[in-house]
């Protein structure tokens, strides 16, 4: 009985519609969403034309260089010049290098304390912070930092015996700082658990996230220290081929851009 159930005479279209509707009214939404998305369009070509003015305007007067943001001398760019396997720790050393700089700016700051708190070696403590921030900044991101990053960037084996033989001096140099010698520059242990028991409390705090300083990047700096001897030994680099190496480039590249 279903099959008459069904009214022949039946439109498919509804009797509510209003057939004086102006149909482009109901494109009005979409128009609005493309013109939408045009206007995000011409937007993001506007920023991407000022990155692009501003970075031919930056090569325009540095060159290529790009760091120091504030004056750049050199160019560093992890993720376009190190294979991708090696940018974590590559990437790493970096922010290393970063936590060495801050250690050595709260070091003088611990050392200013050190001064007021009234230490004998006050003095000298605080000259010899200052010297390691404008020697050892500058030294380390040339002499260990920048050969490893060049190392992985090319495979040459001179930039990794560049790397043993100043990172370790560098380990070395953490290690003794974080004891804190008297009258050496440092804040380290030493100079810190002296300034808690002669109640200076804020210099032994300060000199107590100078030491955690030391440690975090020694730690971290033998840690990767360690990994990349084993990518060294494994990538076959010896003496004999750093010195071929040498031998071939010369030394001046070596102290210029990869």
């Amino acid at each position: 009985m279903s099959e008459f159930t069904e009214n022949p005479f039946a439109s498919s279209h509804s009797l509510d519609t209003n057939p004086f509707d102006d149909p482009s009214s109901k494109q009005v939404p979409q128009h609005d969403a493309r013109f939408e998305d045009i206007s995000r369009r011409e937007q993001d070509l506007e920023r991407r034309e000022r990155e692009l003015n501003q970075r031919a305007e930056h090569i325009r007067t540095h060159g290529r260089n790009n760091w120091p943001p504030f004056y750049p001398l050199i160019y560093h760019a992890i993720s376009e010049e190190i294979p991708e396997a090696s940018r974590p720790l590559i990437t790493r050393l970096y922010q290393l290098w970063l936590v060495l700089l801050a250690t050595l700016i709260l070091n003088m700051v611990a050392c200013i304390s050190l001064l007021i708190a009234g230490s004998s070696d006050g003095g000298k403590d605080l000259g010899g912070s200052i010297g390691y921030m404008f020697i050892i900044a500058p030294l380390s991101f040339l002499l260990w930092y920048r050969p490893i990053y060049n190392g992985y960037m090319k495979e040459q084996a001179l930039y990794y015996y560049f790397y043993f033989f100043f990172g370790g001096f560098h380990l070395l140099f953490s290690v003794y700082m974080i004891i804190g010698i008297p009258s050496t520059g440092s804040a380290g242990l030493i100079q810190t658990i002296q300034m808690y028991a002669q109640g200076h409390w804020a210099a032994g705090i300060l000199g107590t996230i100078a030491t955690v300083g030391w440690t975090v990047q020694g730690l971290g700096n033998a840690f990767y220290y360690r990994q990349i001897w084993n990518h060294h030994s494994a990538a076959g680099h010896t003496m004999d081929k750093a010195k071929a190496e040498l031998a071939s480039h010369g030394a001046k590249a070596y102290f210029t851009r990869g």
